[in-house]
């Protein structure tokens, strides 16, 4: 098969940790054939189908000079086996109008992943809310006066801005509510902008656990990502320190519960964080954490996934 992904510029790749790079790396293992593109490189005219600027490439095995680029071609879309929409967060107008694209280019025969529909529809930190009775007490609103109320009947809260990632922009504010002003005026903007709180949850000591969803099926390890020092947050990018584990039953239950219901919509590739039994977020964009999880366990992580892949086209064909 030939599989395009559309993804970040392939020079910012750290190919040591990249979970793209390593679904790359499996698929070229089964003889598929790799290209790739960026949003920016997509565009629809008029009367012609979604094309892309395309670089097939193969991988070297090289730490540094990982690709070669063997063709490089304006190309539509549909033309692939496959399309992995693999761009990182966040999620914003840009990201918004590559979906649009790509979704008309399923109209035109493109197979996509995952669905863009499904992307649009499943912002990472509301998409919990339909969910609510796996997640902690929480509040979206861009009310003030709401989030002093949530914070006084709580007493201990995590707030977030609903566009965030890698623990940008979280903060605690315990039973003292020191701050919590000065937090919600940098948060909301004077009621500009949505805003995300939720109860704190003491279990992050243990750590914030990523859990992969692959073709409706719960991988068997997951990634605790664990605070460190005085930090409050435990993503990668914050400095947290991912260890991975096996699936609880606990987890495991909650992550069945859930799974079915997102892979029917399309979400072939669903990262859902966990603090203790919680769900606090889940992410459809750009799940990660397949590396770690392999090079600690041993379990091949981008063979489930590309399983998962190859079965959904059989099922589609």
């Amino acid at each position: 098969m030939n599989i395009l992904f559309v993804a970040d510029p392939l020079a910012s790749f750290k190919i040591y940790k990249d979970t793209t790079f390593a679904m790359m790396r499996e698929l070229q293992k089964r003889g598929h054939t790799i290209a790739a593109t960026e949003p920016q490189l997509m565009a629809w005219r008029s009367g012609q189908p979604v094309t892309a600027q395309v670089r097939h490439i193969t991988l070297t095995g090289d730490a540094d000079a990982w690709f070669d680029v063997t063709r490089e071609a304006i190309e539509p879309v549909h033309g692939f086996d496959a399309v992995l929409m693999r761009k990182d967060p966040p999620f914003d107008s840009e990201f918004f109008y590559a979906t649009h694209l790509l979704e008309q280019a399923e109209r035109e025969g493109a197979r996509v992943f995952n669905s863009p529909r499904a992307l649009r529809d499943h912002p990472e930190k509301l998409a919990l809310m339909e969910f609510a009775r796996f997640a902690p007490p929480t509040l979206v609103t861009r009310a003030a006066d709401d989030i002093r109320a949530f914070h006084a009947e709580h007493r201990d809260v995590i707030l977030k801005p609903l566009d965030g990632m890698g623990g940008m922009g979280i903060f605690r504010v315990g039973p003292d509510g020191m701050n919590l002003g000065s937090i919600i005026e940098t948060l909301n903007q004077g009621g500009a902008t949505s805003v995300m709180v939720q109860r704190y949850l003491p279990e992050i000591v243990a750590g914030d656990k990523r859990l992969l969803l692959i073709g409706g099926q719960v991988a068997p390890f997951v990634l605790a990502r664990i605070p460190q020092g005085n930090e409050v947050r435990g993503n990668l990018a914050a400095g947290g320190k991912g260890v991975a584990q096996p699936l609880s039953d606990e987890n495991r239950a909650v992550a069945e519960a859930i799974a079915p219901t997102l892979a029917a919509r399309g979400l072939l590739l669903v990262g859902l964080d966990m603090i203790g039994n919680s769900v606090t977020e889940i992410n459809v964009t750009s799940p990660t954490c397949f590396q770690e999880i392999t090079d600690q366990t041993g379990f091949d992580v981008p063979a489930m996934f590309v399983d998962a892949l190859e079965q959904a086209l059989k099922v589609q064909a």
